[in-house]
């Protein structure tokens, strides 16, 4: 079996979003870029399976800038088999991940693509369901356990009521949630490794699908800076002031 992991890079969870002064996108110069929190635990899940036997290969791929070698690298020293970086220098819409994903599945023919379930970078939460659509297979979003047993997966995912089972056939699409694994610690050794692992490099043009982007981001601005606190002597002083702003 072989294992297609989405590997996106995306601005760390830990730094602070700053938005470029002309409102044209965040700033990103200089600023530390981490691995999609929801992608590293798509690939640990990949590694688990393949550790267990089930899998046999775990290939990690990559949309993104030139400069993002030492991100696939991390994901070879996590312990994927190889990676395949698909350069491009400008960001991509869901829709265009999806369709770009199915050229390359045309190509390497896995049984179970994985993907995180969102980045955190725009938190949409559509690659997954598209790319299931566009492939014509079975999809299991939000996974927090995952078992494969022949041709088919059983996946338990999380809804608003609690939790649900489903079983697919493979191929399928599968996304992670947080509760599905926690990803190993990368050591020195691996990273090591990593460096002779193979990494190919296409061109965007190459497995870029037809319709490009049907979305045109026009402006960024940040969220508006909350007002300071006013003390109220009262309840009553309190409803009047709600209502003044027409809170009520």
């Amino acid at each position: 079996m072989k294992i297609l992991v989405g590997y996106k890079r995306v601005v760390d969870y830990n730094v602070r979003v700053q938005v470029r002064p002309d409102g044209s996108g965040v700033v990103t110069d200089g600023v530390k870029q981490s691995p999609n929190p929801f992608d590293e635990i798509a690939l640990e899940e990949a590694l688990r399976l393949r550790d267990k036997g089930v899998a046999t290969e775990v290939v990690v791929v990559s949309i993104a800038p030139s400069d993002a070698q030492a991100h696939l690298r991390n994901a070879l020293a996590m312990g994927a088999n190889r990676a395949i970086h698909i350069v491009s220098d400008q960001p991509v819409q869901p829709l265009t991940v999806a369709r770009t994903l199915l050229k390359l599945i045309e190509q390497e023919q896995p049984d179970l693509v994985i993907l995180g379930k969102q980045a955190i970078d725009d938190d949409a939460n559509q690659t997954g369901q598209m790319l299931a659509t566009l492939w014509g297979r079975p999809q299991a979003t939000f996974a927090s356990k995952i078992d494969i047993n022949g041709d088919k997966a059983t996946v338990v995912r999380e809804v608003d009521a609690g939790l649900e089972t489903l079983e697919v056939e493979l191929p399928a699409v599968v996304t992670t949630d947080l509760r599905l694994n926690e990803p190993r610690f990368i050591k020195l050794p691996d990273i090591m490794k990593a460096k002779s692992k193979p990494l190919q490099t296409i061109t965007f043009a190459d497995v870029a699908a037809e319709g490009g982007e049907t979305l045109k981001i026009t402006h960024y601005a940040p969220p508006p800076k909350r007002s300071r606190g006013v003390m109220v002597k009262d309840a009553a002083e309190l409803v009047a002031a709600l209502k003044q702003k027409g809170l009520l």
